[in-house]
């Protein structure tokens, strides 16, 4: 198998809650390795080149203003299937429908605070990623 890399968000609700090590631990508990971490409150070009495909829908200005909100810690996770294993380790995104013991489950609160993000493909993956990191900032050991 290919080892892949992947974006994963934890934001502002979830930073603001003291969530951060037990959010990354989850991930590290099933064998996703950060590759590239840092903590950032995100600029409107940031915030467009992640969720900008969201841009009209009801939500997006309620989104924005969140992920404005406060910190977010931004990484780059890198494992076999990185994308499907961070996906399910996160859960449904809407908490009510997400499996016991995932952390949208486990930490978010509704839909729209619902503790993560992270890329839906590794084609996704690789664009959200070069919006947020140079390729110096990433160590990944494979791939």
């Amino acid at each position: 198998m290919t080892v892949e890399v992947t974006l994963s968000i934890i934001k502002p609700d979830a930073v603001h809650k003291n969530y951060i090590g037990e959010i990354i631990s989850r991930f590290e508990k099933d064998g996703l390795r950060v590759a590239a971490l840092k903590m950032l409150v995100f600029s409107r070009q940031q915030f467009l080149g992640i969720y900008g495909g969201h841009e009209g829908r009801p939500y997006f200005e309620d989104l924005t203003a969140f992920m404005a909100s406060g910190p977010s810690v931004v990484m780059v996770l890198e494992s076999e299937q990185a994308v499907a294993r961070n996906r399910a380790i996160m859960g449904h995104t809407n908490p009510k429908l997400a499996a016991p013991g995932t952390i949208r489950a486990d930490l978010g609160t509704a839909t729209n605070r619902n503790a993560v993000h992270g890329s839906d493909s590794t084609e996704t993956a690789q664009r959200e990623i070069a919006c947020l990191f140079s390729s110096e900032e990433i160590r990944t050991l494979g791939g």
